[in-house]
């Protein structure tokens, strides 16, 4: 088999990219790997997760939040992350300007600051009953 040029050792490079959410604290990111695949001196193969030109962890094995350290953590195909904060941007853009009337005390409409909780965050990213 024949090296990728710029990866010694590797006979494929595979790009793959992932989101995260961690289950405890609610942080989410997203990576992407680049996978090299090589063949041991034995003739078996194995694989190295590459972020930035460093071998990492592979991400699916024990994936660890870089907020509070846990690994209780969802992984999601790439994006999901990113849509979700697009959607809590969308879903809380100041009113355009105009007369708005003051909600009248005990409608139902609280006036205290909203406090998030990782339910908040994460259920964008439940699946719709089709």
């Amino acid at each position: 088999m024949s090296e990728i040029a710029g990866h010694p050792g590797a006979t494929a490079v595979v790009n793959e990219s992932y989101s995260f959410a961690c289950m405890r604290c609610g942080h989410g990111w997203e990576q992407s790997y680049e996978i090299e695949h090589h063949v041991d001196g034995d003739g078996r193969e194995f694989v190295q997760y590459m972020v930035d030109g460093r071998v990492v962890p592979s991400p699916l094995s024990k994936p660890t939040c870089a907020n509070c350290d846990n690994h209780v953590v969802r992984i999601m195909r790439p994006g999901r992350v990113a849509s979700a904060r697009d959607a809590a941007h969308q879903q809380h853009r100041t009113p355009a300007a105009g007369p708005v009337e003051a909600p009248r005390a005990g409608d139902g409409v609280s006036t205290e600051d909203h406090h998030w909780h990782l339910a908040d965050l994460l259920h964008v990213f439940q699946r719709k009953a089709s």
